[in-house]
């Protein structure tokens, strides 16, 4: 039980998926073969889940022979007769279990969430959004001046939009997690990452999709937004142009890309999977131990994957 509770974070879940999908189609090239029956990015894709899979084997059998060793455990289980579940009984069920979870793992996810968004919101000083002021107002002041009909509206409307999400990435860059985030720059560089990269990841303890809405904030376009899809820039492709702070060199390439979904596969970056452990081991010590070994674990893939793919594109 304990064995299967320690590598249960590794099985792949939907907040997962999203990252994949996202880096995926941004960074691995668009081949198929079989007549599209085969494509690369499918094959990637399984490559992750096949990750989680046999690394959770590998971690088991580790955990059997070290810690957790320990001769077999005898099983009996006396098999109930069959019978079709009251409604009754599994509505109560389903909120007591609902509830029990409310109770124990979301009041930790909920602490956390918070802190997480604080450090991403504040500090606030007014001078980060001054030189953004006088075009903002006149842009106001212009939105006011026109007519719900104005053809040239839409064009004010996407400016200032494309101009507030400005300002927002800005107090961002200066927030606490983003200072955090040059302070561990050092550590996740190795890994191909820079600080934007880091505090991202950061962003994402009390979910690991909240790392796709950091993203977009940081690596916020300059460009205003607009109704035309053809014009508007996706993060994907926002993602495929950023560069390193001061050069012109990329920052997002394939090797970078496989890092952080190698580190995503191994991690335990999800609060709600620490706070069931603690849920289910009475005891915080299993959750800083799963935690703890999983990012290791996961820093250590997203390494050798980085300066792999570094060495074999070189």
């Amino acid at each position: 039980r304990m064995t299967t509770i320690l590598v249960a974070p590794l099985m792949t879940c939907p907040a997962r998926l999203i990252i994949y999908t996202l880096l995926i189609a941004a960074f691995v090239p668009a081949r198929s073969w079989f007549g599209g029956l085969v494509s690369l990015r499918g094959l990637v894709l399984m490559s992750f889940y096949l990750l989680g899979i046999m690394t959770a084997v590998v971690v088991a059998l580790a955990l059997k022979w070290s810690m957790l060793r320990g001769g077999p455990a005898a099983l009996l289980m006396e098999m109930p007769a069959y019978e079709w579940p009251s409604p009754r009984a599994v509505a109560l069920r389903v909120v007591e279990r609902a509830w029990l979870f409310v109770r124990t793992a979301g009041t930790v996810i909920l602490l956390v969430s918070i802190v997480v968004w604080a450090a991403l919101y504040y500090p606030r000083p007014a001078e980060v959004a001054a030189p953004f002021a006088a075009r903002r107002a006149a842009l106001e002041t212009s939105l006011a001046g026109m007519s719900a009909d104005n053809p040239k509206r839409t064009a004010v409307e996407g400016e200032l939009t494309g101009l507030t999400r400005k300002i927002d990435a800005a107090y961002q860059r200066q927030s606490f997690l983003a200072r955090v985030g040059r302070a561990i720059e050092p550590v996740v560089r190795p890994l191909g990452w820079d600080w934007r990269i880091g505090a991202a990841v950061l962003a994402s303890f009390p979910q690991r999709e909240a790392v796709i809405a950091t993203l977009g904030v940081i690596f916020s376009d300059d460009s205003p937004v607009t109704d035309d899809a053809a014009t508007d820039v996706s993060l994907a492709n926002r993602l495929q142009r950023a560069t390193w702070e001061g050069s012109d060199r990329p920052l997002f390439t394939l090797p970078v890309a496989l890092s952080i979904m190698v580190f995503y596969a191994l991690c335990a970056q999800c609060v709600a999977t620490l706070a069931v452990i603690r849920r289910e081991t009475g005891s915080w010590r299993w959750p800083a131990f799963s935690f703890g070994y999983l990012t290791a674990l996961a820093y250590v893939g997203a390494l050798i994957t980085y300066q792999l793919g570094s060495w074999l594109a070189g």
